[in-house]
């Protein structure tokens, strides 16, 4: 389910460009969830970390758990907890 390659992971990437997302998908719930945990996205994520993989809810492709960088973790539920008034908040990196 990961969209960042390890290979990727690995490298010091830094985005270059930012928006904000507009409208609701699976993609913005993921994001949501990175950056309550406190990263840009899966790619810091795995960055700081120092992990391969991102636990994922295989019957909805959403992030299940995240670490903190106080190491303490975020659970997830298997339903959107991305709100329509968070949407505008979740920030969108191009790389």
């Amino acid at each position: 389910m990961s969209e960042v390659p390890g290979v990727m992971a690995n490298a010091d990437i830094e985005p270059k460009s930012i928006h904000r997302a507009e409208k609701w998908s699976g993609v913005v719930e993921n994001l949501y969830r990175f950056q309550q945990a406190g990263y840009r996205d899966e790619i810091e994520y795995k960055q700081v970390k120092q992990v391969d993989m991102v636990e994922y809810w295989p019957e909805t492709g959403f992030v299940k758990k995240l670490q903190r960088r106080d190491n303490t973790f975020y659970y997830y539920n298997k339903q959107r907890e991305c709100e329509d008034k968070e949407v505008n908040k979740v920030k969108v990196y191009v790389y």
